[in-house]
């Protein structure tokens, strides 16, 4: 049965909403790569399932996030923040485990915005992981040769049993962190070292993209290398393409990366059977908006109107109706209503 849900769950979360003149028409091959690489099954339900076996009461899962940068968005965008957000929510409901939010200094306003809109309050880290009085936050050091002692120590401190990437971007086969567009930003932290150490110790990871260099595509590198028009070179003169070398155990492509985290949390609620794990339209709103007031602005013209990855906000509202009603329909007792008849019973 988690298959079937899953299947339609990944469906919806890679509908394509894209402007032709950004890459188009690209999701859906994205997503049968992944997904064949990964084994064939729907990858909503392996990643909710991975975190049910994984991930238990007091646990500490990591939730990475932040794109986007100064001059342009100086605090990130509107896509990542609030999909680590409803993934957190979900397991600290779900699972009652310890959401700590990991990003750079810039883009943590509206991580804790749009946490705190949800109502997983941000808290002192030992109040968090030692009372599970909500989620705590921890910041990237601000200088690269700082960042391997920091993820080691964050590690060892944490204990954590599972850790995700949300539109967290990756390195090139180069170490540089590009945008799709092939763009390399200026003052990029790259906290890949994170999940290779994360890696070594066995930890979960999973990862959720859109576009190719986000935490997680190196699954598919190779695929991609040559499927995206900076797959192999960019608008710089560096070499390599945008694509991030970076994997994950289970990686979810999306049409955009909230979705693909919503996907995921729907699936947690499938799973533990109950709907109100994935936020409810109304939450949406707010939490959108307060990532948007808190400087997530949306990425493509550099505003805080409502909007998405050029989709509008209620269109986010959209999906999470739909999937919550996909977990309402599937864990309810079946039901034929009073007028179709008693059902067929099935034979052994």
């Amino acid at each position: 049965m988690a298959d079937i849900m899953g299947e339609y769950v990944d469906r919806l979360v890679t509908v394509e909403m894209r402007n032709r003149g950004m890459n188009h028409n690209i999701i859906a091959p994205i997503y049968e790569e992944a997904r064949r690489e990964g084994g064939g099954r729907p990858i909503s339900a392996r990643a909710a399932e991975a975190l049910v076996e994984h991930v238990g009461e007091g646990d500490v899962v990591l939730i990475v996030t932040g794109a986007g940068y100064a001059p342009e968005v100086p605090n990130g965008e509107s896509d990542g923040p609030p999909g680590a957000v409803a993934l957190a929510r979900a397991l600290y409901w779900g699972l009652k485990a310890v959401p700590v939010y990991v990003s750079e200094v810039c883009h943590a306003p509206p991580v804790i915005a749009s946490s705190n809109a949800a109502g997983i309050m941000i808290r002192d880290y030992e109040l968090a992981t030692t009372r599970r009085m909500g989620a705590a936050m921890v910041t990237a050091p601000e200088d690269q040769s700082e960042i391997d002692a920091w993820a080691d120590e964050l590690l060892e401190r944490t204990q954590a049993k599972a850790i995700i990437s949300i539109e967290r971007l990756g390195p090139n086969e180069s170490g540089i962190v590009h945008y799709s567009t092939g763009v390399a930003p200026k003052n990029c932290v790259n906290v890949a070292p994170l999940f290779d150490k994360a890696a070594e110790r066995g930890v979960l990871s999973i990862g959720i993209g859109d576009n190719g260099n986000e935490i997680g595509f190196g699954r598919i590198h190779a695929f991609m290398q040559d499927f995206h028009p900076y797959g192999r070179e960019t608008q710089t003169d560096k070499p390599g393409g945008a694509i991030t070398v970076t994997a994950t155990d289970i990686f979810l492509p999306a049409s955009i990366s909230n979705w693909g985290a919503y996907g995921i949390a729907a699936m947690l609620g499938f799973l533990l059977k109950d709907k109100e794990l994935l936020q409810d339209p109304e939450l949406e709103k707010r939490i959108l908006r307060a990532c948007l007031d808190a400087g997530g602005w949306e990425m493509r013209y550099c505003t805080s109107r409502f909007i998405v990855d050029g989709a509008e906000g209620e269109s986010s509202m959209a999906i999470v109706q739909l999937l919550r009603d996909m977990i309402r329909l599937n864990i309810a007792a079946p039901d034929r209503g009073l007028s179709h008849g008693k059902m067929k019973q099935a034979t052994v």
